[in-house]
């Protein structure tokens, strides 16, 4: 899980890098994408999340919209929501093709 990072505390600076050092980080965002959920009405939606070891933010399909944010900029939220619109066809596919219960059968 993220966690938030004070830039102008030096202990907050190097606990940062040591955190993306230990997930061998190399400036990339790791995205996983949730089976596909229903509400109360029916609605049908699914969580991506995105984590580079030491940053993490939720975002939900269809509405494209981060809805958690831990340690991203807000022009960077704004970047990936506009990724989750762009991929949104994708995205929905990889959701549809989750399958929580073999998940559950290999553990």
């Amino acid at each position: 899980m993220g966690e938030n990072f004070d830039t102008n505390n030096n202990s907050d600076i190097k606990k940062a890098l040591e955190a993306i050092e230990k997930n061998n980080n190399k400036g990339e965002l790791d995205m996983n994408v949730s089976a596909v959920c229903q509400n109360e009405n029916g609605d049908k939606y699914a969580f991506v999340t995105f984590s580079d070891g030491v940053r993490e933010a939720e975002g939900s399909i269809p509405k494209c919209i981060i809805i958690r944010n831990q340690g991203f900029a807000d022009i960077e939220i704004q970047q990936l929501e506009k990724y989750m619109r762009d991929n949104l066809t994708q995205l929905k596919k990889m959701a549809a093709g989750v399958d929580i219960f073999s998940t559950f059968l290999e553990s």
